[in-house]
């Protein structure tokens, strides 16, 4: 099971030994992960946006959860597949007016935001809401999971909802391209043109957003 630990991370398939113990289940790994055992903090660290990824020797796995993106690179025409938790951003659509109508880094977007934050609570972690890993192992089971078979696939780069704001926030570019920049130039390349983006509306009047600059997550995983 892989995970994005760094914006730059590039990852290798490893092939599972024949005579392996199947695996768990990517749902109940998370959920593990998420879970404090007795000798633990009270407080476990929050795992926020999940993206979990398994390769065995037929088939890969795949975990998709709280905004993050998985992109399948199909080996034939059928071109890239994004697998994507929009949950939180369809619920925030209905309760960010007031944040987006101030200018970022104002007095009165901060406390926009604070009350953006507070009406989103309600529905975090809820059926009709959307789900984060967090403290909660309930969100592992409400994650979006998948199984493709490995033959099938050139590629499987996943992206944090950060990264992947230059497709579907800003629209500066489509996902064939952004995949393209990553083969050819890596994840610090995506990245690069994220934060130029970002420092060219730095008060957020041509792309509204609660912050300026989101964290960024690129993780490249090739066959």
């Amino acid at each position: 099971m892989l995970s994005a630990l760094s914006p730059f991370t590039q990852l290798q398939w490893v092939p599972t030994p024949r005579n392996a113990v199947v695996h768990q289940a990517l749902n109940d790994c998370l959920a593990d992960a998420i879970t404090p055992t007795p000798a633990a903090s009270p407080t476990p660290a929050p795992v926020g946006h999940g993206r979990r990824y398994a390769a065995r020797d037929e088939a890969v796995e795949y975990l998709v959860l709280a905004g993050s993106t998985l992109v399948l690179k199909h080996a034939d025409e059928r071109g890239p597949l994004a697998v994507t938790d929009d949950r939180e951003a369809l619920v925030g659509a209905a309760l960010r007016g007031a944040m987006d109508a101030e200018s970022a880094g104002t007095a009165e977007h901060a406390d926009a935001l604070r009350g953006y934050v507070e009406a989103m609570r309600a529905h975090h972690n809820q059926p009709e809401g959307f789900w984060v890993a967090a403290a909660d192992p309930a969100a592992a089971y409400a994650s979006l999971t998948g199984s493709v078979p490995r033959a099938d696939l050139t590629g499987v780069p996943l992206l944090s909802d950060g990264a992947s704001r230059l497709v579907d926030r800003f629209e500066l570019t489509d996902r064939a391209e952004a995949l393209r920049l990553i083969r050819e130039q890596g994840p610090t390349a995506l990245i690069r043109d994220v934060r130029a983006a970002e420092l060219s509306d730095t008060e957020g009047w041509r792309w509204p957003r609660g912050k300026t600059h989101d964290d960024t997550a690129v993780v490249r995983v090739t066959p």
